[in-house]
This record gives structure tokens, C-alpha cells and sequence, in this order.
């Protein structure tokens, strides 16, 4: 007998594929995810699987490496951002077409951030992929999402793992996959890291430098000015991410450590997927729940 689910999954960045994992499991483990809310990755995650496409998705994020996830980055040197998204978005509706989210076979809500009025904004309807580029806007990373005279930022700056935003019925279990979890994190082997000898090395580590160089560190400065503005933001959202934890407590809870890939991994999205899938696996043999 499968045991229906709310689901709701957090933003992380690229730690945010282990999500694809979690669903995996879920679903083999016998649980119906009924609906889903989702913030920043998570709600890119969230957003495909509620088409029915999840699949298709996790095929291709899979099959990326480094130069294709830098060909995918559209830089631009801006006062809003370092990353325009557009990209990368077009490149994902060519696996998963764009539709409305009302007409999604399952009920899903993407959180955003208005930052201009500095309040959280839920999309229940709408252009799919329009709601998905407002949610992963990260700050300082991606440009602002506009959309009409509105400019939309990370949703996870208000609501990291939006638990109070999922549709649930009388019988649905809450399930939280939180992939930014305080917790520490085992040795993972990796075979994607590329070796100084790969033809693109070269190549990629000017990029990076390059990238790292548009806002140096200063000498009297040990974080620098791009990552003490990422460390800051991140240390609200766990904060806030704990205090909704403690507020809704998740009738079954899927953490994946912070420290387990960094939010810009994609290129090792088959190794975080496989993560999402372990730590699933190992909740749901704790949490007891028949399924």
C-alpha cells in the first residue's frame, strides 16, 4: 500500500540534484508524492518533476561535465549579477517544454523573494519556467528575475524550505529533503574531478580565475568580498531553515550535508543524485514509516 507524501525540497544550489535521488527512492520505497513546494533548486527540481519529466532531466544534468556546465554559464560583468540564467533556462526547455503550473498533473508552488518590496512570493500559477528562473536567483550570482515591474530574487533569502507552502490533505505525510543540512558529511569518492593533464584544464582554470578575479580578495582579507556575501546569505538560510524545522516538524526529514558538494558542482550532478539517493534510503529505513 503506497503512502501518500507532501513534498517539499530546499535550495542548495548544486547539492540540489540529490533531490533527484530523494524522489527516486521515495518512489521506489512506495510513497506517492501528492505535491510539492520547492525553493531556488529545489523548486527546479520540484517544478520538472511535477511535469512527469523528472527522468528526462536527470539524463541530461548527468551527462554534463565542467566545459559544458561553463558553456551553459552566460556571464556578464553587471552591477546585478555575474550570471544572466537565460541559458541555461532556454536549454532546459528544450528537454522539459515550458507550460503553466496550474495545469501541472501535480500541484507544485516555486518560492521566490520580491527584493524590492522584501517579501516572499509564491507562485501557484503562471509560466512554470517564468517561476522557476525568480526562485534561483542567487543573490551576487544570478541577476534578478524581472518580471512586469517586479524583480525576484532567491526565494530561499524568505523561505528556504517552504513547509508552510506545500498543498496537504488530511492523510498526507510532510517529507522534507533539506540538502543544506548542518550535519557532517562522509568522505564521497568522485570520479568526475578533472585532472591537470585533461586538454580542457587549461582552459577552465582561466575561466574560474577569471571569474574568481572580477571581485578580488583584499590583502587584509582572508574570505573575500564575492564569498563573505555568499557565506553571509547562507548562514541566514540555515538559520531560518532551522527555525522552520523546529516549527513544522517533517513526519519524515532527508538531510543531505552542506559540506557534502559545493552549491556550483553541477558537473558532479551524477554523484550528488546518487548522494540524495543514499540519504533517502537511510531515512526512510530509520524513520519505520509502512509504506
Amino acid at each position: 500500500m503506497s503512502q501518500n507524501a507532501a513534498l517539499v525540497l530546499s535550495g542548495g544550489g548544486a547539492r540540489g540534484c540529490a533531490h533527484i535521488g530523494a524522489i527516486k527512492m521515495l518512489e521506489q520505497s512506495g510513497f506517492k508524492i501528492t505535491s510539492v513546494a520547492g525553493t531556488s533548486m529545489g523548486a527546479l527540481v520540484g517544478g520538472i518533476f511535477a511535469t512527469g519529466l523528472l527522468k528526462n532531466f536527470e539524463e541530461w544534468i548527468s551527462s554534463l561535465d565542467m566545459m559544458e556546465v561553463l558553456k551553459l554559464t552566460d556571464f556578464s560583468i553587471s552591477k546585478k549579477g555575474f550570471v544572466k540564467g537565460k541559458k541555461v533556462i532556454e536549454k532546459i526547455k528544450e528537454i522539459v517544454p515550458d507550460r503553466r503550473i496550474e495545469e501541472l498533473p501535480i500541484p507544485f508552488c516555486a518560492v521566490a523573494t520580491d527584493i524590492i518590496q522584501g517579501s516572499e512570493v509564491v507562485f501557484t500559477e503562471g509560466d512554470l519556467f517564468e517561476a522557476i528562473r525568480a526562485s534561483i536567483s542567487i543573490p551576487t550570482v544570478f541577476q534578478p528575475h524581472k518580471i512586469g515591474e517586479r524583480y525576484y530574487v532567491d526565494g530561499g533569502l524568505m523561505n528556504p524550505i517552504p513547509v508552510n507552502r506545500v498543498k496537504r490533505s488530511g492523510n498526507d505525510l510532510l517529507v522534507v529533503v533539506n540538502v543544506s543540512a548542518p550535519i557532517p558529511c562522509e568522505k564521497i569518492n568522485t570520479d568526475t574531478e578533472m585532472p591537470p593533464g585533461n586538454k580542457h584544464y587549461k582552459k577552465v582554470k582561466i575561466i574560474t580565475e577569471k571569474f574568481s578575479n572580477l571581485i578580488p580578495a583584499q590583502k587584509n582579507d582572508d574570505i573575500g568580498i564575492f564569498n563573505l556575501s555568499n557565506k553571509s546569505i547562507g548562514t541566514m538560510m540555515r538559520k531560518i531553515s532551522e527555525l522552520t524545522l523546529e516549527k513544522h516538524k517533517p513526519d519524515l526529514l532527508i538531510n543531505i550535508s552542506r559540506e557534502s558538494f559545493s552549491i556550483y558542482d553541477f558537473y558532479k550532478a551524477k554523484e550528488i543524485i546518487r548522494e540524495g539517493e543514499k540519504a533517502a534510503k537511510k531515512a526512510i529505513y530509520n524513520s519505520k514509516i509502512v509504506t
